[in-house]
């Protein structure tokens, strides 16, 4: 039997025209060897000084224009001829486009698949459900994001954080979110935090394994946080890994402009009552267009059945195997959280009450990635700077691979667990 087609890198369309965008732009602004005019003099370059243009920045910004003038002037004085350099500069983007082309391909045809575990379901609500990944210890309860699978913290057999938290002696439950159907497409954010996560904590199958430790990622510490405030009474502990809070720190430009976008989005919201999960994945790769790029250029050169390869797979199958957003959580979060900043500013409330991280009654722990492109450190810092005695683990990885990672068990499992091991 054929197994069936991958879709990603979702959206392709997006990353195939990247690539090609990167390309036209080469051919148009690199210097040509132009021939003289009617007149007898050079035509000049389309980016040169002489371009008569109404706007002085076309086809590249001023900036452009005075790095071009930097290496047309490097050329001139190592002898090199512009032409020579255009053809290499062209030569190198195509190798690198076969190599994109050929790492999506190989990615699309690799035989691995994720086989879904089969774990007891202790509680369910709509599409959600609390899984039971066993372990003989004190509870741990996983909150992932909204917008993505939850397995990635479970990504494989051989590596998997919440398969190596039941094995060190903690009880890992996993909320699952689902796919949000009719009712969830409704949710607001305080639906989410005060309606169904603490349902699931008040569920009759938790009670008897007592107060539970709280661990929220990424957007997910957000709805944990909000949760651990509203009822502290049925937790021991608190952990965020990834989780921001100020949404301007460092440079409020970026967020700003997602807030931006908010009101062309509203037809496709308006049309299904979710932001579908391909504008959802176009979105993160605005935060590093070229990154994918690279990743599965780098991927066309690994051996197919190495674990490195193997890795890879797994984790862009969870990458590309996203959850829409339902439209009232996605204009919270795109206009209250990057647009003003609500959080930041003290203004976020949840069921009517401000969400204040000063105010939590409980031990928490929160993780910090350095290299996170997605949560800036200065925005996870900021919370976690709030919470009265918490532990500040700074992590020497990014937004993913902190949790899922060849190197995630050394810099993050083993001093979350040292720390719940202290509650």
């Amino acid at each position: 039997m054929s197994l069936p087609p991958r879709r990603g890198p979702r959206p392709l369309f997006l990353h195939l025209g990247l690539a090609m965008a990167r390309g036209l732009g080469a051919g148009l602004t690199l210097p040509p060897d132009h021939p003289p005019g009617s007149d007898g003099a050079k035509t000049p370059a389309p980016c040169s000084a002489a371009s008569p243009n109404w706007s002085a920045a076309w086809p590249i910004s001023k900036a452009g224009r005075q790095e071009l003038q930097r290496i047309n002037g490097a050329l001139a004085a190592g002898g090199h001829r512009p032409e020579q350099f255009r053809a290499a500069v062209l030569r190198r983007l195509a190798r690198q486009d076969r190599a994109l082309v050929a790492g999506i391909a190989a990615y699309r045809r690799h035989p691995w698949r994720r086989q879904e575990p089969d774990l007891p379901v202790l509680w369910r609500e709509g599409g959600s459900r609390l899984l039971d990944y066993g372990g003989a210890g004190p509870p741990l309860l996983v909150v992932p994001s909204l917008v993505n699978r939850a397995y990635v913290l479970d990504l494989l057999p051989e590596h998997s954080m919440l398969r190596w938290f039941a094995a060190q002696g903690h009880r890992v439950l996993l909320l699952d979110w689902g796919w949000p159907e009719e009712a969830e497409r409704a949710f607001t954010l305080t639906d989410y935090i005060a309606g169904r996560l603490e349902r699931a904590l008040a569920a009759p199958s938790l009670a008897p394994l007592g107060p539970v430790a709280l661990m929220g990622y990424c957007m997910g510490g957000l709805l944990a946080l909000g949760a651990a405030l509203r009822r502290p009474e049925r937790l021991r502990g608190l952990a965020l890994l990834a989780t921001p809070w100020d949404f301007h720190a460092g440079e409020a430009a970026p967020a700003r402009a997602l807030a931006a976008l908010l009101p062309g989005l509203e037809p496709l919201m308006q049309a299904g009552d979710v932001l579908p999960v391909d504008v959802i994945q176009a979105l993160f790769a605005a935060r590093d267009p070229w990154g994918i790029a690279a990743k599965f250029r780098a991927f066309a050169a690994m051996e197919a059945d190495s674990p490195r390869a193997r890795h890879f797979v797994a984790l862009e199958d969870w990458l590309n195997d996203g959850i829409p957003l339902a439209a009232p959580v996605a204009r919270e979060a795109l206009g209250g959280w990057y647009g003003r900043n609500d959080p930041g500013q003290g203004r976020w409330r949840v069921a009517g009450a401000v969400v204040e991280p000063a105010a939590l009654a409980v031990p928490a722990f929160a993780a910090v990635p350095r290299a996170d492109r997605i949560v800036p450190p200065a925005s996870a810092l900021a919370l976690a700077e709030r919470l009265p005695g918490g532990h500040i683990e700074m992590v020497s990885a990014g937004h993913i691979g902190m949790a899922a990672g060849s190197r995630a068990e050394a810099a993050l499992w083993q001093p979350l667990r040292r720390w719940l091991a202290g509650l």
